[in-house]
C-alpha cells in the first residue's frame, strides 16, 4: 500500500550530506579533522505561496515537508498532494496540491515561534483543533521499555559522529521501526509524521521517542500523529505536561538505562521488571 501511495506523488528524493569534515585545533594546538552536522535552510512553498523556512539536516526533506504541512493543518488528505520537489541549489521545496486551504491567508497571519531547537513555528488554528483529538488507549511494560531503550541507544549515528542533532523514533514493542535525526527535534517529528503518512504506518500501539525535551510543541505534534505514548531521555516543560494530561498522553521523561520518570498516564505503565532497576 505504501508503494502505491508513494508512486502517486512526484517526490524528488533530494537527500543531502548529513555531516561535513572540518579542520580544528585542540587544546594542545594540534590540528585535527572532525565531522560536524550539516544545517541548511529549506523554504517551503505551497502552490507557489511561501509558508515557512525550516533549518534542517536534510536527511529526508520530502517527508519533513509533508509532515510539517500535515501537522500545521495545511494538508488534510494525502490524496490531494501531487508533488513535493526539493532543490538544494535554491534551498526550496515546492509542494503542489489540488487546492489551497480555504483559510490560507488568515492562517499565515497567525504564527507562533516555539521553543524548539532552531525555532519551530505553530499556526494559531492548530491549537483550536486540539479538542477534537482522541487518542487510543495503550499500555507499556517496564521490561519492554528497558529493551526499547537499549535498542534506541544503538541509534543516533549522526550524533555519535558529529553531535549537534536530535533524534526521534517511532517504536512498536521493543522495535524501532523508524528513526530520524535532525538539527531540531520538531523537524525530526515532522519527518516521521510524513513517513508514517507516505508508508501508511498506523499509530496504534506505537511509542514516540525523542532525545529532546518535551515541550507543548512536541506534545501537540505527537497527538496529531495519533500516538498515545511519548518518551524522552530529557525533561518536560510545564505546558507540555499540562497538554499531555489534557490529551491523555502517557508521558515519560529522563529515560535512560534503567531509569525513567512517569509524568502522566502512570496507570498505563506496567511495572514488571522491578528486579532490573539499578540503584
Amino acid at each position: 500500500m505504501s508503494q502505491q501511495k508513494d508512486s502517486m506523488i512526484q517526490l524528488s528524493h533530494a537527500s543531502a550530506p548529513l555531516t561535513e569534515a572540518v579542520s580544528v585545533y585542540d587544546e594542545t594546538g594540534a590540528s585535527r579533522e572532525i565531522h560536524v552536522a550539516c544545517e541548511r535552510p529549506l523554504t517551503i512553498y505551497l502552490n507557489k505561496r511561501e509558508i515557512v523556512t525550516l533549518m534542517t539536516l536534510g536527511a529526508d526533506p520530502e517527508a519533513l515537508v509533508l509532515g510539517y504541512l500535515r501537522n500545521q493543518g495545511f494538508i488534510q488528505h494525502l490524496s490531494t498532494v501531487r508533488a513535493i520537489q526539493v532543490d538544494w541549489e535554491v534551498e526550496a521545496a515546492a509542494v503542489v496540491t489540488d487546492a489551497d486551504p480555504d483559510d490560507l491567508e488568515e492562517r499565515l497571519k497567525q504564527r507562533t515561534v516555539t521553543t524548539g531547537c532552531g525555532q519551530g513555528t505553530m499556526f494559531g488554528s492548530v491549537m483550536d483543533k486540539l479538542a477534537q483529538i482522541r487518542l487510543p488507549s495503550s499500555s507499556l511494560r517496564q521490561s519492554t521499555l528497558y529493551s526499547l531503550l537499549g535498542a534506541l541507544s544503538r541509534r543516533n549515528d549522526t550524533y555519535r559522529n558529529a553531535g549537534a542533532v536530535h533524534g526521534c523514533a517511532i517504536c512498536e514493542g521493543e522495535q524501532v521501526i523508524a528513526f530520524v535525526e535532525d538539527v531540531g527535534r520538531h523537524n525530526a517529528v515532522d519527518t516521521l509524521a510524513g513517513r508514517m503518512w507516505l508508508e501508511d504506518i498506523s499509530a496504534q500501539d506505537k511509542v514516540f521517542y525523542t532525545t529532546g525535551r518535551l515541550t507543548s510543541e512536541m506534545v501537540i505534534k505527537v497527538a496529531q500523529i495519533g500516538i498515545p505514548i511519548l518518551l524522552s531521555r530529557s525533561g518536560v516543560t510545564q505546558m507540555g505536561l499540562a497538554l499531555a494530561r489534557e490529551l491523555g498522553i502517557t508521558m515519560l521523561g529522563r529515560a535512560k538505562g534503567r531509569h525513567f520518570l512517569v509524568f502522566s498516564g502512570e496507570k498505563n505503565i506496567i511495572l514488571d521488571a522491578q528486579g532490573e532497576r539499578s540503584e
